[in-house]
């Protein structure tokens, strides 16, 4: 009897060990009808563990979903001094993915003596190869400038081209990252293959725009085509970019922040990086905002849905934000 009874006393301690232990525990539904297993009690505390490296072959969300392009505009900057610095801290502040130029990027006269205080001093962890004094570059090229008028003053522009690595021939180009195709083109009338709208230059931009699949397309230079400010409109870059698909065309020369709305599309003028702050003349009625309080930067931020433009001052306000979407 007591044999029998010490039978079904195991059977019993048997059942129970059984029924508590979780890793045996039957799965439960969900409401998606899915099933969640619970995990096994933990035999010691649980250390970190690292995300795979590669995404899962079933996944469906690409990069620029991901990451989206974050990349700074910075204008008429390179004058090697507090303003130009304090603009540089404000940009390396946001880890761009890439910095681009309006131009004006060696004063005071685009000398080979001046362009790596300039430039390199302040950039150089964006530029690919470096070779100037002030660190060690990027790993790739993350620094996309456009020529400005001060850059033209040496013959054929010569210290900016023997200082960037670009593409094409170096005064008009095109490159793409992520969902964005930027267009750099040549505004000063030094440009060998023109600046009108009958130029070599305005018809290898209008087949590029053309054939480009890119989400967003950028274009931008030094002389604005649109400004309030003291150096005012330049009207031989009123070229039809909207037609060509441009969704945004961005400027300097004019030292002052002003966006501007013509027909549709949005232009911005952005020369405050460095240099000697303008003042406003009469505002073009296409004028949507205007500032010239102080320096700063943009942040543009970029995916397949939306281009988000910001405009920071140097203390780090934000003087302007807007969104752009495609167009329906």
């Amino acid at each position: 009897m007591r044999s029998y009874q010490r039978s079904i006393l195991l059977l019993v301690l048997l059942f129970s060990l059984t029924a508590c232990n979780p890793a045996t525990s039957t799965p439960k539904p969900n409401s998606n009808n899915s099933t969640i297993t619970l995990p096994a009690s933990p035999t010691s505390t649980p250390t970190h563990t690292s995300l795979p490296t590669t995404a899962s072959a079933t996944s469906t969300i690409t990069p620029t979903e991901i990451l989206p392009l974050r990349f700074a505009v910075i204008g008429d900057y390179g004058s090697d001094n507090p303003a130009e610095n304090a603009v540089a801290q404000l940009v390396a502040g946001w880890s761009p993915d890439l910095v681009i130029t309006t131009g004006d990027n060696n004063y005071p006269d685009g000398s080979a003596l001046t362009i790596d205080r300039a430039v390199g001093q302040y950039y150089q962890a964006y530029i690919f190869p470096y070779q100037g004094k002030y660190g060690t570059g990027s790993t790739e090229n993350n620094f996309f400038p456009s020529l400005g008028n001060h850059d033209w003053i040496p013959k054929n522009a010569q210290p900016y081209l023997d200082y960037f690595t670009l593409p094409g021939n170096k005064r008009y180009y095109l490159f793409s990252r992520g969902p964005v195709g930027f267009f750099v083109l040549d505004s000063d009338a030094h440009e060998p293959d023109g600046v009108n709208l009958s130029s070599v230059q305005a018809a290898w931009l209008k087949q590029e725009m053309e054939t480009s699949t890119a989400a967003w397309k950028i274009v931008y230079f030094h002389h604005p085509p649109y400004s309030s400010g003291l150096h005012g409109s330049v009207t031989w870059m009123r070229w039809p970019f909207q037609e060509w698909g441009a969704d945004l065309v961005l400027a300097g020369h004019d030292h002052t922040y002003e966006r501007l709305q013509v027909d549709g599309l949005t232009y911005i003028v952005n020369g405050l990086g460095g240099g000697s702050i303008y003042d406003f003349l009469i505002p073009l009625p296409e004028s949507q905002l205007r500032y010239n309080e102080d320096h700063g930067a943009m942040l543009v931020t970029a995916d397949n849905k939306s281009l988000r433009v910001q405009f920071y001052d140097i203390q780090g306000d934000l003087i302007d934000d807007i969104t752009l979407t495609p167009a329906p």
